[in-house]
């Protein structure tokens, strides 16, 4: 073996010695708080690769949020406070036009139309001329009465 070979597996070997007789520093309060900051950032960070799904983007929701979004909100009570705290009346005219527009197309939805009254149906022709019809028609086969 070389000198310079030896040199350096002696220097080796004093550090490993020196290192192993060296005192191991002990846990101070500043470390700990490191520690479980990282164990914190690896938890976290770890929830979120759970989270992720399979499609990119696409984040997991718990049921209960899904319910509550899909609950649909009564705004009646916040209608009604505003409806009668407004002073402003439409004429009759104008709510009767709203309404009509907007009821249903079918027959169903429609009011009832008032049934228009029918004149008596009469005649053009009077009697006389029902006579004067027979005679040219039936050359006077049916007397007058």
């Amino acid at each position: 073996m070389s000198a310079s070979l030896l040199r350096k597996g002696l220097k080796l070997l004093e550090e490993s010695t020196a290192a192993a007789s060296r005192p191991k520093p002990t846990a101070t309060p500043t470390r700990l708080k490191k520690q479980l900051l990282r164990r914190k950032k690896r938890k976290i960070v770890s929830s979120r690769k759970r989270d992720k799904a399979t499609v990119k983007g696409k984040v997991t929701r718990s049921a209960l949020e899904e319910y509550q979004k899909r609950q649909a909100v009564n705004h009646l009570q916040e209608n009604l406070q505003y409806m009668l705290s407004s002073q402003f009346v439409t004429d009759s005219s104008v709510t009767q036009k709203v309404l009509a527009q907007n009821r249903g197309r079918k027959a169903r939805d429609r009011p009832e139309e008032e049934a228009k009254k029918k004149k008596p149906e009469g005649t053009v022709f009077t009697d006389e001329d029902f006579q004067k019809f027979e005679k040219e028609y039936f050359a006077g086969a049916v007397s007058p009465k």
